[in-house]
């Protein structure tokens, strides 16, 4: 039976010009290279000048996602964008990176699932291209984390960096079976009782400031583990794959050792978990679209392979999503 499924056709990505390395770091708080490395795998990391806007970021990366597709923007009418840093309290940042395109047609809005944004705007594009709403969408995840963070506390500072990626999605007729091109499977989960491990402590509604990220990381890291592994595991069980046909694993960057984890509880080989963490740090919401690119960039993809992309953030929010290329 024919149905609608949501084809990648186009991946862009943008990283600011400024870099800071651990060494950097090292002369803001007590830490060293030596000590970020070994917790956390990260050696860089790139910074937004003062005059970059989250929206900036998201046009550039989006702009180049659409080159890659051939895909005119006035063909586009749907444009999501997954942040939790946006350039205003409102309008959506999309409707900026949207008319920063050039396109006037449909909708645009955001989506705030913190580092699990990514999936949860691609499972909503999903949803309105499977349905027939829209016909071709940009998916956009674009922070500016480093304008949230408490420059003095070495725990959370030295974990994140600005960027920006973007996919284009198209709704083509597929076969309807496993071995449709496009997204297969996306799941999207979420639990409030873990809200005060990961947060920023302000907010119009209630300090009425922007407020700084907070973290207990011991927890973080252990519910990352097991909520990432489990919605793989619920994945591959509705698909029917196994983990050994996955072609390649595109995991939200949060920590190596997260990565590390996932990948041995799974028994997956490491050398097919896309790893882009020690030149971005933590991302965010554009942590899995700045590896899908750089997948695309290495040549790590082709026609048919199966990608999983995957992530967990504050919330906590956790989901995944499978495509094939």
């Amino acid at each position: 039976m024919a149905v609608n499924r949501s084809v990648i056709r186009g991946v862009g990505a943008y990283l600011p010009k400024r870099i800071m390395t651990n060494d950097d770091f090292s002369r803001i708080v007590d830490t060293t290279d030596e000590w970020i490395t070994e917790r956390t795998g990260i050696k860089q990391r790139h910074i937004a000048a003062d005059d970059e806007l989250t929206s900036d970021l998201g046009i550039a990366a989006a702009r180049q996602a659409l080159v890659r597709s051939g895909i005119d923007p006035v063909d586009i009418d749907l444009v999501i964008c997954a942040t939790a840093t946006p350039d205003r309290t409102f309008p959506a940042t999309a409707v900026r990176i949207q008319a920063g395109l050039g396109i006037t047609k449909g909708a645009a809005f955001d989506i705030q699932a913190v580092c699990s944004g990514f999936i949860y705007a691609m499972t909503t594009a999903d949803n309105f291209l499977k349905t027939g709403l829209f016909k071709r969408a940009i998916v956009v995840g674009a922070e500016t984390f480093s304008r949230i963070l408490d420059w003095s506390d070495r725990g959370t500072c030295v974990l994140f960096g600005d960027g920006a990626g973007a996919v284009v999605l198209e709704a083509q007729p597929q076969h309807g079976t496993r071995e449709d091109r496009g997204i297969l499977s996306a799941l999207i989960r979420s639990d409030g009782r873990y809200e005060d491990l990961l947060y920023v402590d302000g907010g119009p509604g209630s300090t009425k400031t922007t407020g700084f990220l907070r973290m207990n990381g011991r927890e973080v890291f252990r519910h990352a583990i097991q909520k990432i592994s489990g919605v793989i595991e619920e994945t591959l069980v509705m698909t029917g794959y196994t983990p050994d046909e996955i072609d390649l694993y595109v995991p939200h960057q949060a920590n190596q050792r997260i990565l590390d984890g996932i990948a041995k509880r799974l028994g997956v080989d490491p050398k097919k978990i896309m790893t882009t963490l020690a030149k971005h740090g933590n991302t965010s919401a554009a942590s899995i679209p700045l590896a899908l690119n750089q997948a695309f960039e290495e040549r790590r993809l082709s026609e048919g392979d199966l990608v999983l992309m995957e992530a967990m953030g504050g919330g906590f929010t956790w989901g995944a999503v499978l495509a094939r290329w």
